[in-house]
Parts: C-alpha cells; sequence; structure tokens
C-alpha cells in the first residue's frame, strides 16, 4: 500500500499535465425527418430520409498545444444514416478525415476535407443547407481526398485559402488534380466570398473551372444573401447561376426563402429554375424543427433533383428535426 500510493499518485501527475496539453472533442448530430417527394418519373413517394438540413455524423476532434502557439489538431469524422444505420458517403470516415498544424501563421491540414467552393456556396445558402438549397443547381464538390489545405488568419477583416488535391495518377501528376482557393472579407454586417476551383480529367486532357462570387448583408431584422457561379466543364458543358434569398428571424423562428435560375449555355440548353421556402424553428441550443418546400423547374430536361432521397422529382416538402450532441 505504502508503494501503490505514491504511484496513483505520480499517474496522476501525469495524466493532469497530458490533460492540460491536449484537448480531445467528441461531437454529433443527428438529422431525420419525413419526405414527400413528386414529379418523379416513379410517382410520389414518402420516406424518412436523413441528413435533410445536415448531415448526420459523428466525429472526434482535438489539439495539443506543442509550446510557442504551435499546436497539432486533428479532426475524424463519420457520416451515417441514422434511418437504417447504414453509413453516409459509402466509407467509414466520408465526411472529414485530417491533422495538421496551427499557429500565428494559419493552419495547414492533410486529409480528406470540405473543397473552398463548396464552403463558399454553403456558407452563404439563403436556406441554410435545407432541400431547397442553392446547391441542387451549382456545381461543386464537397470533399475532396489526398488534400494539402491552408487557411489565412484574418487580417482586418479578410482571410483566404488554398486547396491542392493530389490526383496520384502514376505517370501523371497532373491527371484528376484539382485546385482551389477563397477569399473572403467579413466585417460586422458585410460578408464577401470569392471561390474558385480547377479539376483535370483522369487523363489530363481537359478540365472543368467553377467560380462564384456571393455575399450577405445583415441587416438585423432580415439577412439578404445573393451568389453567382460561372462554370466551364469537360466535355463543353458549360452554364452560370444566380441565386437570390433572404433570411427573417425572429424569436426561436427563422423564415428562409430563395430563388436560384441556372443558365445552360451548351447546345441542349437544359436551363432550371428552383423556389424554395424553409422554416426553423429552436427548441434549444442544439435542438431544432425544420420545414421545406421545394420545387425545380427543368425547362427542355430532367437535370437535377432535389437534395434528399435518390429520386428525381421536381417537388418536395419535408418536416424533420436537427439534434447537436
Amino acid at each position: 500500500m505504502n508503494k501503490t500510493l505514491p504511484a496513483l499518485l505520480l499517474f496522476g501527475a501525469f495524466s493532469a499535465a497530458a490533460s492540460a496539453q491536449t484537448n480531445v472533442t467528441v461531437y454529433g448530430l443527428l438529422d431525420l425527418g419525413i419526405t414527400s417527394e413528386q414529379g418523379g418519373p416513379e410517382g410520389s413517394k414518402v420516406t424518412l430520409g436523413s441528413g435533410i438540413q445536415s448531415g448526420s455524423r459523428l466525429g472526434f476532434k482535438g489539439s495539443e498545444d506543442l509550446g510557442g502557439g504551435l499546436a497539432a489538431i486533428f479532426t475524424v469524422e463519420n457520416g451515417f444514416n441514422p434511418d437504417d444505420g447504414t453509413q453516409g458517403q459509402g466509407r467509414l470516415f466520408g465526411r472529414q478525415v485530417f491533422v495538421g498544424l496551427q499557429g500565428g501563421f494559419g493552419t495547414v491540414t492533410a486529409g480528406r476535407q470540405y473543397t473552398p467552393l463548396w464552403s463558399a456556396i454553403d456558407s452563404l445558402d439563403p436556406v441554410d443547407g435545407i432541400a431547397g438549397g442553392s446547391h441542387n443547381l451549382m456545381r461543386r464538390d464537397v470533399r475532396t481526398d489526398n488534400t494539402i489545405r491552408y487557411v489565412s488568419p484574418k487580417l482586418n477583416g479578410f482571410s483566404g485559402e488554398l486547396a491542392y488535391s493530389l490526383g496520384e495518377v502514376a505517370g501523371n501528376s497532373a491527371a484528376s488534380r484539382i485546385l482551389g482557393g477563397a477569399l473572403a472579407y467579413a466585417n460586422g454586417p458585410l460578408v464577401l466570398k470569392l471561390a474558385h476551383q480547377s479539376k483535370n480529367n483522369a487523363t489530363d486532357t481537359d478540365r472543368s473551372k467553377s467560380t462564384y462570387l456571393g455575399g450577405g448583408y445583415n441587416f438585423g431584422v432580415v439577412k439578404a444573401l445573393l451568389g453567382f457561379e460561372v462554370n466551364k466543364g469537360v466535355g463543353a458543358i458549360d452554364d452560370k447561376v444566380a441565386v437570390i434569398g433572404a433570411a427573417v428571424p425572429f424569436g426561436a423562428s427563422t423564415v428562409m426563402a430563395s430563388y436560384t435560375r441556372k443558365n445552360d449555355q451548351s447546345a441542349a440548353n437544359d436551363d432550371a429554375s428552383q423556389v424554395a421556402l424553409a422554416y426553423t424553428y429552436a427548441l434549444s441550443k442544439r435542438t431544432n424543427l425544420y420545414s421545406s418546400y421545394t420545387r425545380i423547374n427543368n425547362e427542355n430536361a430532367l437535370i437535377s433533383r432535389t437534395r434528399t432521397g435518390d429520386g428525381s422529382g421536381d417537388r418536395e416538402f419535408n418536416v424533420g428535426i436537427r439534434h447537436k450532441f
């Protein structure tokens, strides 16, 4: 007993020191809702689906103080579908998994990560990513593998980020390579973002390019948002997409609305438009109810679909609950 007590005290001291230097957080989100989809080729259907407002996830993130203002950081995040228990994104850690360093110079991370283009579009989406999000008609890679990403510190409201995704094609380092970047300005109620992405095909014989410019202004009683994207695609599938919308908060409620217009500049002329109306109610800081209605008008072909489910209907109504932990 006399030898055991000092050993336990010594172990406790080391554990306390480690805890002071390393911080690990377990977090997650559950999103489930009922969706009614109409206008698809197979007729109407009603489903219980996951990730209508936000993708369900379980994650681990942390940091270690390395001294001198430098820290090691990591995130490991699994996506899953709580309606049937299956994995999301078709892999164990399909959402994010990266490790890196953070300091006065900014943040450098490597792994599977969000693209700068997606981050810009998503942050300025008028309906907060619910089924009628502008990304139904806008082009984007949500996440990319084998990615090295740099995010600068904020300076007088300005910040920027760069991302390089290795194609990992033998004998051709440019094949399947993705380059992306974004600049942002945030000062009080005003937010402006400019993002660009260039993506080579698997043989490095063609590439797609997307450029997005968006902004928002918070007037207090209403937050106005707009965005514009220009795409130059592989095989000359070119288009321009514009979105305008607003969010009106009152008490625990927020009403959101948006209109998105796609102008297809290819020979097919597959233009499309989308209207969306959404509502959220905060039961607490971590739990909210939501509902939305979306309608997509495909003028010449069925070229798009609503965000949820696997159908291709042009009208969708949903109601659900989201809980963060």
